[in-house]
């Protein structure tokens, strides 16, 4: 996201949550798996279930809150879409409501986008293992359930692509991210303001075997180069269901040979 000037464009936010979000978590007794065992597992659990993912739809709902010095609503970003499959089967975004958004500072950014899409459900499958550094920091609980704690951070950016750096907890029996922490990370152009969030998102299970994101969060006081300004954020991922191609055999018509058979020739 990028804020509005008055005077002048300036380019882009940064979002924030308080580090106390994670001191609620509780440490427990680790045990004697090695963390390259783990890694691994856990990408594959993960590439199943990026592939997995790709066969649902569900209802994405991001709401951005502009706050002022009071606390209040200043303006307000909002878009509700369905992620669906079309005629041709297809997977597709189907814009639901987009009232008129009344933020006054702030500017969403193709960054920005493309943190919503892919940074912030983020999904660290096997084929992506490489592109990051992922060091093992033990156990600890997400709201209660035991987990490997993991901090990441990509190895190399490379220009227009979006990376994930921060904290991921990976469930130690199912061996899935079911939450994250931290931030949106990449190449921006010189002398850009860009920032970007600060973010938990939590993850449940949907269907008794994958590990789907359902809340996204961020709350923080953005600093500008001209002020600052305290931004909300919530993104909601809900109804997901597993699409169900169908596809129809159509044959030809029964062809009756009695009525292509000749008639008989009189006999000479």
């Amino acid at each position: 996201m990028r804020r509005i000037y008055y005077v002048a464009l300036a380019a882009a936010i940064a979002f924030g949550i308080p580090g106390s979000a994670q001191a609620a978590d509780t440490k427990v007794e680790s045990k004697d798996v090695p963390p390259e065992e783990i890694i691994a597992k856990f990408a594959a659990k993960e590439a199943d279930f990026a592939k997995a993912r790709e066969n649902y739809t569900y209802r994405q709902t991001v709401r951005i809150l502009e706050l002022d010095e009071a606390g209040g609503t200043r303006g307000k970003h909002e878009m509700v879409s369905d992620i669906i499959f079309s005629g041709d089967a297809k997977r597709t975004e189907k814009v639901v409501r987009a009232p008129v958004s009344t933020l006054k500072n702030l500017l969403l950014t193709p960054e920005d986008e493309q943190d919503l899409r892919n940074v912030q459900p983020f999904v660290l499958t096997t084929s992506e293992i490489p592109l990051y550094d992922v060091r093992y920091m033990g156990r600890q609980k997400a709201d209660e359930i035991p987990c490997y704690l993991f901090a990441v951070k990509p190895k190399k950016m490379e220009p227009g692509r979006r990376y994930f750096e921060g904290q991921i907890w990976v469930d130690d029996r199912d061996l899935q991210i079911v939450k994250t922490y931290g931030k949106g990370v990449g190449v921006l152009k010189k002398g850009s303001d860009n920032q970007f969030p600060r973010f938990e998102t939590y993850r449940e299970q949907i269907d008794k075997k994958y590990w789907f994101p359902t809340y996204t969060r961020a709350d923080d006081t953005l600093h500008f180069q001209n002020g600052p300004q305290r931004i909300r954020m919530t993104v909601k991922y809900e109804d997901y269901k597993k699409f169900e191609g169908k596809s129809t055999i159509k044959f030809g018509e029964v062809l009756d040979e009695s009525k292509d058979q000749k008639p008989d020739q009189p006999k000479k």
